[in-house]
């Protein structure tokens, strides 16, 4: 706490120089996992807003902005450390990044005290940007991904489920709002699973949800796990036995789908970003990211492409003024055409709006790609908006 007071006392002595609109450095610190479990999120986001510095240079509003990336190896009281340090020893006027919602959390009160705009731009749980009012967020939540395949199935000759999810609160979300819509739609969840998010065995899960005689397998696991899961998924031989593969996109994330092979095929799932998405702002996004990184983008990235583009206009609407109420205010209401689409910052509740597509998992050009087939326009966090 007293460290809070000493923060809080030295981001207002800061403000009373930031509200000016003079030239001056910029610092966005970035804090995320690049090393430990969830790496591949923090690389995904960095090379991103890197790629928007590349493509759109380093001045706005009369400002030199310069970007300050730290590793909190996924750990929540090294996030919470990092963030105090940055916004009271090193001068940033912008936090980003949060590779994951305990991280995000952690960071949270750091942002309400200092007064300092926090730019999530990965974790997903609904709550987040409830935790204070200098949060905006250019990811998603898990609920507009989930509802998106859970009206879609039922009309589609599912009408059975078991849920599988990994027990943290994304996971929770997900499974929460994937059931309600799936069951006011006249379908049945057979059984909901939690997986541990640490080191899961996926194999005793994945046999009771052979043996639950469901028609579809609904899944959600963070960034990266996709692969452990489609294996296992084709090792108790649930296709052959006729159980369709359904979930949020995280599953399927693009920068995995070629590593899971034939397994893959056929998936449906529903979520705001695929690379194979057809508009000219996405063909430059792809293309700039493969010649810097050699991969393809994924949806952790264009949360941090979009952060950074939400900073930069938020300056520039601003009139070049860095200080935190300033800074705020020009996100709420902001939109454009994003990669993934529209979207727009939601002026209550700071909450990205943007389109969810069905995509299914298709071969084109000799790699897996997740086709987008259907659209929900404008989708706004559901878990919000119940409340």
């Amino acid at each position: 706490m007293k460290a809070l007071k000493f923060l809080t006392a030295a981001a207002v002595a800061v403000a009373g120089f930031a509200g000016a609109a003079q030239s001056e450095t910029i610092k966005v610190g970035l804090i995320l996992p690049m090393t430990g479990p969830f790496a591949s999120t923090g690389r995904a986001v960095e090379s991103a807003a890197k790629l928007y510095m590349q493509q759109h240079g380093n001045k706005v509003g009369g400002h030199t902005i310069e970007l300050v990336v730290q590793d909190d190896t996924g750990a929540a009281d090294t996030t919470r450390r990092i963030a105090q340090e940055m916004v009271v020893r090193g001068g940033v006027k912008v936090l980003g990044g949060f590779g994951l919602t305990p991280l995000a959390m952690a960071a949270a009160p750091v942002a309400e005290q200092a007064k300092v705009p926090m730019v999530v731009m990965a974790a997903a749980t609904s709550v987040i940007t409830t935790k204070s009012q200098y949060i905006a967020r250019t990811s998603f939540t898990l609920p507009q991904a989930a509802v998106g395949i859970a009206e879609w199935a039922p009309k589609n000759g599912i009408k059975s489920v078991v849920t599988m999810v990994s027990d943290y609160a994304p996971g929770i979300d997900a499974e929460k709002s994937f059931t309600e819509v799936f069951t006011r739609n006249g379908g049945k969840v057979v059984e909901q699973l939690r997986v541990p998010l640490a080191n899961p065995d996926f194999s005793p899960f994945m046999q009771r949800v052979k043996d639950s005689g469901a028609g579809a397998l609904f899944i959600f696991v963070p960034s990266g796990v996709g692969s452990a899961v489609m294996k296992e998924f084709q090792n108790r031989g649930l296709a052959e036995a006729g159980m369709k593969l359904i979930g949020t996109g995280d599953v399927v994330d693009d920068d995995i789908l070629n590593q899971m092979g034939p397994a893959a095929l056929g998936t449906v799932t529903s979520h705001h970003y695929s690379a194979a998405h057809d508009s000219a702002e996405n063909k430059t996004f792809v293309s700039g990211y493969k010649a810097l990184t050699g991969n393809r983008p994924n949806f952790m990235a264009v949360g941090g492409y979009d952060g950074m583009r939400l900073i930069y206009a938020a300056i520039e609407k601003a009139g070049g003024k860095v200080d935190g109420d300033s800074l705020i205010a020009a996100m709420k209401g902001m939109s454009w055409t994003s990669p993934r689409g529209p979207v727009s910052i939601d002026p209550e509740t700071r909450d990205i709006v943007q389109n969810i597509y069905i995509r299914r998992v298709e071969k084109q050009d000799g790699e897996l790609h997740n086709v987008e087939f259907d659209v929900i326009k404008d989708v706004k966090d559901p878990g919000k908006a119940k409340k």
